[in-house]
């Protein structure tokens, strides 16, 4: 392991000012399930300074707002998969957070770091984004508020600039007549990471058709959104398994569109159609 610089912060602020003065080379450490991992690597791209904010009791913790939820950083998927409040209001991130890992990774694991560490195939962040989260990101140099959707400019890769640290995420609470689902597929059933996965909520009226369709692909676009040609085939519709598998479809068309024909495009093309086409169906009443 390459030596490195260890910093203990015991505030937002004074993590602030540490980043700013560190530059580039310093790297935070939240539950360290990716971070620990990436120090026994060799290279100059290994941090120098490592920034430790697990300590910072202001960043952990779920929260109600009125109509809102809010999840702080440092709240472990064994928070979010325990918590009441995710269960009632956000059941698909709930589903997400109980299939990462095993019970320590889970323990320790941060949903703050599954967003800034950005690798494809981090499981919260679809349902985040299917729930519409945004994020308040804070420096020396102020806060700012940001879309989940707009956060990712490709993998492992965000729009998080120079010194900033992630503080909040906020999303609404789904509408009692809405339903959700999150599906991930891995290669085994268990400390299995996805390599597909969907999240998928639908919200109908009283006469039976959907009014609301919100479906987000992971590990299949280069970055994380909602497929709105896939969402606009099912708002008007009595929901109906013809009508996903057309859904699943078109998601698979998306994909393709934005990442083309590859080797691994025979696999990934069917089954993508196929989750998608799942997750609808369970989010059925």
């Amino acid at each position: 392991m390459k030596p490195f610089e260890y910093y203990s912060p015991q505030s937002i602020a004074e993590s602030c000012t540490l980043l700013g003065q560190l530059g580039s080379g310093a790297k935070i450490l939240a539950g360290g399930t990716d971070v620990l991992i990436e120090l026994r690597k060799s290279g100059d791209e290994v941090a120098g300074s490592i920034v430790d904010i697990s300590r910072i009791s202001s960043l952990r913790g779920i929260e109600e707002s009125g109509d809102t939820i809010v999840i702080k950083p440092l709240t472990t998927h064994t928070d979010i998969l325990q918590s009441a409040l995710i269960g009632t209001h956000a059941p698909l991130l709930k589903t997400a957070a109980a299939g990462i890992g095993s019970p320590q990774i889970r323990n320790r694991g941060t949903v703050g770091g599954n967003i800034m560490n950005a690798a494809a195939c981090a499981d919260t962040v679809p349902p985040l984004i299917a729930l519409g989260a945004r994020i308040r990101l804070q420096s020396s140099a102020g806060d700012r508020t940001v879309a989940l959707s707009d956060f990712f400019t490709k993998p492992y890769v965000t729009a998080a600039r120079q010194g900033e640290i992630l503080v909040e995420i906020r999303f609404p609470k789904l509408p009692r007549d809405a339903r959700s689902s999150f599906i991930k597929l891995g290669r085994r059933n268990a400390l299995s990471i996805s390599r597909l996965s969907v999240a998928a909520i639908l919200k109908t009226d009283q006469s039976g058709l959907v009014t609301d369709a919100r479906i987000v692909p992971g590990a299949a676009l280069p970055t994380w959104h909602r497929v709105a040609e896939a969402e606009n085939l099912l708002i008007g519709h009595e929901p109906a398994r013809e009508l996903f598998v057309e859904a699943g479809k078109k998601v698979s068309e998306v994909m393709i569109s934005f990442t083309g024909r590859r080797w691994s495009t025979e696999y990934k093309e069917p089954v993508i159609a196929v989750l998608v086409r799942r997750a609808l169906e369970a989010c059925r009443w």
